[in-house]
């Protein structure tokens, strides 16, 4: 389809489901609200895709690269913005604010992206574009690797990001909503600086980019550990552990798209598929794991997800 039209119809459907939320009466209604907004989140790697079809070969990485920071700082500075706004105006604000953000969104997105697209459409039916997502990943090896990385170093990223706020939120630290959204700061510098790692894997050095950014990942966490004793130690293992994620995450985009041009936007959507598994894993696994063991319980869950990962980044990176 056109993503010209395609990317601001989607996000006006995110504008209405965000106006539900914000307004919802009953916990049915919030959460059928926030299940079309969590769907319609997929328009940010239809735009990933989008740019690595516009990039030049040459370029495709360091163009990746920079979208895909783009996202990544988005989720982390997502997290300052809201928690300011919750103290200011209560938590539904935050939900009008972003509706009326993103309708913004839309409209200049609608003016900015190009009018057509440099490459061929495909003449597979909808349910065979379906199929054809898992059988890419069936057949491309290259793919099933990063995919799996992403499902261990997204489990990680929300490992932390989801339980972070439990101790920090509750005594002796008791922080306000607005000082629990600053660490997103942290972390999107972090993200920032990994933003050089599409051009890395451009050059060539994917896989050592990986494995450093694996080690850095595994390291990250015993600074985090350190939380109830300072805050500072806490700040640099966040900024080593987003610097890390976003690495590895970027040269991972970066390496799947040199396989098929053709099928750039179903690679994604392969890749994808284990990006969610492991946020969705790593949040309900650490608030669990906090429940009963504490914040050294989630750090060592985090530190054993992270060096599985790896581990098999050292057991896969000959291959091709």
């Amino acid at each position: 389809m056109n993503r010209r039209r395609l990317i601001p119809a989607q996000m006006l459907v995110s504008v209405a489901a965000l106006i539900v939320v914000s307004i919802a009466p009953t916990s049915t209604v919030l959460f059928m609200g926030m299940a079309v907004v969590g769907l319609l989140a997929v328009v940010t790697q239809i735009l990933v895709a989008f740019a690595a079809v516009l990039a030049a070969p040459a370029e495709r990485g360091r163009v990746v690269g920079a979208v895909t920071s783009g996202v990544v700082m988005g989720i982390l500075l997502a997290r300052t913005f809201a928690g300011i706004l919750t103290d200011l105006a209560g938590w539904r604000s935050v939900y009008l604010v972003s509706a009326a953000l993103t309708l913004v969104m839309a409209a200049a997105l609608f003016r900015a992206l190009p009018h057509y697209e440099r490459e061929k459409t495909t003449s597979l039916s909808y349910p065979q574009l379906l199929r054809s997502v898992l059988l890419l990943f069936v057949q491309e090896r290259i793919l099933r690797i990063r995919a799996v990385l992403a499902l261990l170093i997204f489990t990680a990223f929300s490992i932390l990001w989801t339980s972070l706020v439990l101790p920090l939120s509750a005594p002796p630290l008791s922080l306000s909503h607005t000082a629990i959204g600053a660490f997103g700061l942290a972390g999107a510098a972090g993200a920032l600086a990994a933003s050089r790692a599409g051009r890395l894997a451009d050059r060539g050095l994917g896989q050592r980019t990986t494995g450093i950014a694996l080690i850095l990942l595994l390291v990250s966490w015993l600074p985090i550990s350190y939380l109830s004793q300072t805050l500072i130690a806490l700040i640099i293992g966040v900024v080593l552990l987003d610097m890390a994620v976003q690495a590895v995450h970027v040269t991972n985009m970066s390496m799947i798209y040199t396989l098929r041009p053709e099928a750039r936007s179903r690679l994604t959507a392969s890749y994808m598929i284990f990006y969610s598994i492991g946020s969705s894993t790593g949040s309900i696994a650490s608030t669990h794991i906090y429940a009963y063991f504490g914040w050294y319980g989630v750090c060592l869950l985090g530190a054993t997800v992270s060096a599985l990962a790896l581990l098999f980044w050292a057991l896969t990176r000959h291959l091709r």
